[in-house]
């Protein structure tokens, strides 16, 4: 019985254990490949699988999600010979199990090592100025290329990029320099233009300044010369009239010449800043006849104040030319 009991119980563990062996249980995001005697036969996807006991097993276990690596830190010399230190990282996703598993030993690596050596070529070929200022043509390259390579392995990279460009500290310390200077450079143009337009604008001011007042004085000189045409107009009607009361015989229109004449002279005799004493013409006769001459070709006639009588001239019977 007792045989028995240890035959049963060695049988029951066995069967489970063939159980087992054939249940398979993908998780998602993964896919299992199955080998029989060493070869590769079926692929099994996530979820719940069988396989024949002894005969099958799981050959590799594929990661189906995307995937990223790190590229290790080089040191790259640009094609003017300047050195950079560069790094990178790479994301994949594997889109066939097979030939992941059967047409590249040690995925990973091969992928690592193929973006590092793609880095070296595609840095190498390009100027340091273009280097760390174009990062995303690098970027754009390492992955047409990367990706071209890694196809017959079921492998489809998505995307790379160029984490950190570092130059020589001197190098480093140039490009520093260059850009202050470039700077330093920006400013001394603008302030340059400032000034040009500070000067363009004064000018047109101190133009139109120039322009208006040369208006002004245009218009001033304009109506002067109006105002003196008239007045030479109004002397002139002045003077056919007198000459016409000349020419028709009356000696008052000489007197009124005279007389204007004589009265404007004294005038400016009186007015002089270097007179201080007047000193009145013995003939003042003459400027009363004048003035009487006046006073006859204006039409205007004496008053009869004194005439004949009594007066401060004691009677004589003259009256004076000031009486008006």
């Amino acid at each position: 019985m007792e045989g028995y009991s240890i035959v049963a119980i060695v049988g029951i563990v066995f069967a489970v254990f063939v159980v087992m062996s054939a249940v398979q249980v993908v998780p998602q995001g993964h896919m299992y490949t199955v080998e029989r005697f060493g070869r590769y036969t079926t692929t099994l996807s996530p979820g719940l699988s069988f396989i024949v006991p002894f005969f099958d097993r799981i050959g590799h276990k594929v990661n189906m999600m995307e995937t990223v690596l790190d590229v290790p830190q080089q040191e790259v010399i640009t094609k003017d010979n300047a050195m950079v230190s560069c790094d990178a990282v790479v994301f994949t996703q594997v889109v066939d199990a097979v030939p992941a598993s059967y047409e590249v030993n040690d995925l990973h690596r091969a992928i690592t090592n193929l973006a590092l050596t793609n880095i070296r070529t595609v840095v190498g070929s390009m100027d340091l100025d273009e280097v760390l200022s174009n990062r995303d043509d690098i970027n754009a390259r390492l992955l047409s290329v990367i990706d071209a390579a890694t196809n017959p392995w079921g492998v489809k990279v998505t995307r790379i990029e160029i984490a950190d460009l570092s130059p020589p500290a001197d190098i480093t310390e140039a490009m520093a320099r260059q850009m202050k200077a470039e700077r330093i450079k920006r400013a001394e143009i603008l302030q340059a233009e400032g000034d040009k337009q500070s000067a363009i604008l004064r000018a047109e001011g101190e133009k139109q300044s120039a322009v208006l007042q040369a208006e002004g004085r245009k218009e001033a000189a304009f109506r002067d010369a109006e105002a003196r045409e008239r007045e030479a107009e109004a002397e002139a009607k002045a003077t056919k009239d007198v000459s016409e009361a000349i020419a028709a015989g009356d000696v008052n229109a000489v007197n009124y010449f005279l007389g204007q004449e004589y009265i404007q002279a004294f005038k400016a005799l009186a007015s002089s800043d270097q007179q201080r004493t007047v000193i009145v013409p013995a003939e003042f006769a003459g400027i009363a006849g004048a003035i009487e001459g006046i006073t006859s070709l204006t039409g205007t006639k004496p008053t009869k104040g004194d005439k004949g009588g009594s007066g401060g001239n004691g009677g004589s019977g003259s009256s004076s030319p000031w009486e008006g």
